[in-house]
């Protein structure tokens, strides 16, 4: 009963804080379109359709999570935006958030492993649907789809700025 429980405040949590990005690269300062700019700026190629893939993914991660609904998908698919976040922005920067740096791209894809791991637990869509599962193999497969999506999507649509029009 206490795992259930903290699964679901991680879930709630991780999910709310992916609507959140999510709904801002959409729908925030400078919507879609500066979204689009900022990451024709990175290299993300076509910009436009990247943009809206993001927040949209990132609203669909999120209702997922929270919703406790395809837990380990929901994850994979958070750490693919995350890996993806981390090679093209925060990568050069060093740890610390404050710098820009990965930290909070590694404690989210940290998270969405453990919540790929442990399930929905029993307050979840997944487990009245019985489609609840829960364990490592589940999670470090969550890791690698995730992993393997981002490096993917990098491979085909990233090309960074030469260091001269950074």
């Amino acid at each position: 009963m206490d795992l259930d429980v903290a699964v679901l405040v991680l879930r709630v949590v991780v999910g709310a804080v992916f609507i959140a990005h999510g709904w801002n690269h959409g729908f925030g300062p400078g919507g879609l379109d500066g979204t689009a700019g900022w990451f024709e700026s990175i290299g993300l190629r076509p910009a436009r359709l990247q943009a809206a893939v993001s927040s949209y993914l990132e609203i669909a991660v999120g209702v997922a999570l929270i919703a406790g609904l395809l837990v380990p998908f929901a994850a994979a698919a958070g750490i693919g935006v995350m890996v993806t976040a981390y090679a093209t922005v925060h990568r050069p920067n060093g740890f610390f958030i404050t710098s820009e740096g990965y930290e909070y791209v590694m404690v989210l894809v940290a998270t969405l492993t453990v919540l790929a791991t442990l399930g929905g637990g029993s307050w979840s869509v997944d487990e009245l649907l019985g489609t609840d599962v829960s364990s490592w193999a589940v999670g470090i497969g969550a890791l690698g789809v995730g992993m393997l999506g981002a490096v993917a999507m990098l491979a085909v649509c990233w090309r960074p700025p030469a260091d001269d029009e950074a």
